[in-house]
């Protein structure tokens, strides 16, 4: 099943400039893994010991994953996952 993950700008020098990549996987960690593959360097960025790192937020088709399953939530073939990191100011 082949899920679309849009990349932020910060992360597209690990995925070759690409703004959007095609990956399989039927959980959001099972596509975090499927990207580390294709794109080594991403899944560090992402994930910590303790699950998702606290500035990055993941959006399965526009919903926050953390009020979902959290990396055990489920996906469909044509699903989005978006990647949307923290943005702090004052």
């Amino acid at each position: 099943m082949s899920i679309t993950v849009r990349i932020p700008t910060p992360l597209r020098s690990l995925t070759d400039g690409e703004d959007e990549v095609q990956v399989d996987g039927a959980k959001v960690a099972a596509v975090i893994d499927a990207l580390e593959a294709a794109h080594p360097g991403l899944k560090d960025r992402l994930l910590d010991d303790k699950g998702v790192r606290r500035f990055v937020n993941l959006y399965a088709n526009d919903e926050d994953i953390r009020f979902l399953d959290g990396l055990d939530t489920p996906l469909a073939d044509g699903d989005t996952l978006s990647i949307i990191p923290a943005i702090a100011g004052g």
